[in-house]
């Protein structure tokens, strides 16, 4: 596509040069501040300063920036610690509005101006002795999906600094009833990374009413690399929500916690009058043969990835919240929209960084878009991603039915036509002798390289959740059925290989009253009613034990294709509503021999055992990681109806 005549050198976008250094935006000393800006599209430029960050102040001054490597750029003599500032540019002879800069690190109210401040002092007590928690292999992660506001708004959740990043760092939170809430249930559940949604600066909340009743999940990007100043306790101050976000990183490190944090690099939350159209016209965005915007993501426009140097942002932001924030992993929106290219080379640079940071996203796009699908970082080219992950909706879809059919059933729900998808899922999307991958829902063929690059999952913030969505699809049974496929639901995803992924609160069966996309839905909607964990104490407990059984058994979460191929045996001989496998001589566990039956019918079913005795460990109601609190067992047994269960085989030298 041929720009506007943004400079005679330049005939087209694809000419702009590639600007080599890593110091774009305001580099802060006490001394100095440089502002620099990679316009190739400009013909001037300059830096507007202000004491402020109230809209409609004048600068107090206005600066020409000069062309200077690549960039245009300007030096400001004192210490300008606090100081808001806006960029401007000439183009076609017009100067366009003012516009945040794109890699701002601080910002006022609403995100509207940047602000240089001395990161240093953004730092908490003891920030320099943070580390992260140890991790092992990508499958050893148990990743809990969390909303910053939802934790904290229910007014049972005893938690003091409600719908702030500050929430997340109370300890000894309870219930009126003494139920733990907040941090301590995190810790309580045995979870090891906890994915937030989007916490960078987002548009769509008023930051100047940031303690009024809006609410949004965040998917409408501002500025990516600030945090969200409504999670802040003043969000005019960019170093208060730059301090805060690290004291919840803190708090969670601490607790031997992980933090992932959701990006949305895949389009901005404006498009037409965006910083990056603003500042550099066209170049960020990809377009239709028409001139318009294309829209893979379904928000009016989607980020040109494969351009030099919108992978160069992408790749430089997570780097800086990888090192500014200690944050230890990234879950990419819409990462289909993303080349593969650009994905790659975030996997390698931030790798480089620590190899244990955790990398996955969504497979798919929204919509058509421009990139060619082969350069596209969709699912069926997850085996070209480097340590990169995505979710599997195929095992999403099998156990509680499709989420475009809010009436379809799943394996859990009754189906008996999708028992080889999740027979898929088990084995974490990898190639297996025993799957027919003709017969798997979405995906025709092992999609996933390593297990490690298959996120397991039953639902997430998106659609209905899991407890909504079994009163929709199963109406007519009662409330300790559907507890019950829960359960299942639940326990098959956290005994399956590959990485499981937990939707927050579905332990407690959190219930949004049938709201179907909450994006900006009340706290009333959204916030997790902390009085569910007592009333559905056996199903939190449940979900807690299996994360400890998973966390315990190296069985379950095999890191390499070829080990699971040899360890895990499906022997149920293609039962639709009853899926079984053996676990035989795992690496590293001390159980030599697990047998897992998931018992999809509505009834109690009668099974036969592999010859030799057992001890159940994990039925439809308890979890007994030890198994000596149960008798030995052997031949034909009864399996509780819509059931998980899980036997481990007594040896001639003791228990396994």
């Amino acid at each position: 596509m041929t720009c506007s005549d943004p400079r005679p050198q330049y005939d087209t976008l694809e000419d702009y040069p590639v600007y080599p250094y890593a110091d774009l935006g305001a580099t802060y000393t006490s001394a100095s501040t440089t502002f620099k800006l990679w316009s190739p599209a400009a013909q001037a430029a300059r830096v507007h300063l202000y004491a402020d960050d109230r809209p409609g102040t004048e600068p107090r001054e206005s600066l020409d920036m000069e062309a200077r490597d690549g960039a245009w750029a300007v030096s400001v003599s004192g210490d300008l610690d606090g100081t808001y500032y806006t960029y401007q540019i000439k183009r076609d002879g017009r100067w366009l509005a003012e516009a945040t800069d794109p890699y701002a690190r601080a910002a006022g109210t609403n995100g509207l101006r940047g602000q240089v401040v001395d990161l240093f002092a953004t730092d908490p007590p003891g920030w320099e002795n943070d580390r992260r928690p140890v991790m092992g292999k990508p499958t050893d992660a148990v990743i809990y999906e969390l909303h910053v506001r939802d934790l904290s708004m229910d007014p049972n959740s005893g938690i003091t600094h409600k719908g702030k990043f500050l929430g997340l760092t109370e300890r000894g939170t309870t219930t009126p009833t003494g139920d733990t809430t907040g941090l301590d249930h995190l810790i309580e559940m045995g979870v090891t990374h906890v994915h937030l949604l989007p916490s960078f600066d987002f548009l769509s909340v008023d930051e100047a009413r940031s303690d009024s009743t809006q609410y949004n999940w965040g998917y409408d990007p501002q500025n990516y690399n600030v945090p969200e100043g409504s999670y802040s306790t003043d969000p005019s101050d960019g170093k208060v929500r730059i301090r805060e976000f690290k004291q919840m990183v803190q708090a969670l490190h601490a607790a031997g916690i992980r933090v992932v944090m959701d990006v949305v690099y895949n389009h901005t939350g404006r498009t037409e009058n965006s910083s990056f159209q603003l500042l550099v016209p066209d170049y960020f965005y990809r377009f239709n043969a028409d001139g318009t915007f294309s829209n893979a993501s379904g928000c009016g426009n989607e980020i040109a990835s494969q351009r030099p140097m919108v992978r160069k942002f992408i790749r430089e932001s997570v780097e800086y919240w990888a090192d500014e924030y200690h944050v230890d992993g990234f879950r990419f929106d819409l990462m289909g929209i993303h080349d593969i290219a650009t994905m790659n080379d975030i996997s390698e640079t931030l790798h480089g960084i620590d190899p244990s940071i955790l990398l996955y996203g969504e497979g798919w796009t929204a919509g058509d878009s421009p990139l060619p699908e082969s350069q596209q970082a969709t699912k069926v080219h997850t085996p070209q991603l480097i340590n990169i992950a995505a979710f599997s909706d195929d095992v999403r879809d099998a156990l509680k039915g499709s989420v475009f059919d809010a009436e379809e059933r799943g394996f859990v729900s009754g189906a008996t036509d999708v028992a080889e998808s999740v027979r898929f899922g088990i084995v974490g999307a990898t190639a297996h002798p025993q799957i027919s991958y003709d017969s798997v829902n979405y995906s025709h063929a092992p999609w996933a390289r390593q297990p490690a690059q298959c996120v397991n999952y039953v639902s997430c913030h998106d659609n209905h959740t899991l407890w909504d969505r079994l009163q929709l699809s199963n109406p007519g049974d009662p409330p300790r059925v559907r507890e019950s496929m829960q359960r299942l639901a639940l326990a098959t995803v956290l005994t399956s290989q590959g990485i499981p992924f937990v939707h927050a609160g579905t332990e407690m069966l959190r219930s949004k009253g049938g709201d179907e996309n909450s994006y900006q839905s009340s706290d009333a909607v959204n916030a997790i009613k902390w009085e569910k964990k007592g009333q559905h104490a056996r199903t939190v407990a449940y979900v807690r034990d299996l994360i400890a059984l998973r966390k315990a058994h190296p069985a379950f979460r095999i890191g390499e294709t070829a080990l699971i191929a040899r360890h895990l045996t499906f022997t149920d001989a293609g039962d639709d509503q009853l899926i079984a496998y053996r676990l035989q001589n795992a690496p590293g566990d001390d159980w030599t021999d697990i047998y897992v039956v998931l018992n999809g019918y509505q009834t109690r079913h009668r099974h036969t055992l592999p010859e030799g005795e057992w001890r159940q460990v994990v039925d439809g109601d308890r979890v007994d990681s030890d198994g000596r609190a149960t008798d030995t067992m052997s031949g034909e047994v009864t399996l509780g109806a819509i059931s998980t269960n899980v036997f481990v085989k007594k040896t001639g030298s003791g228990e396994n």
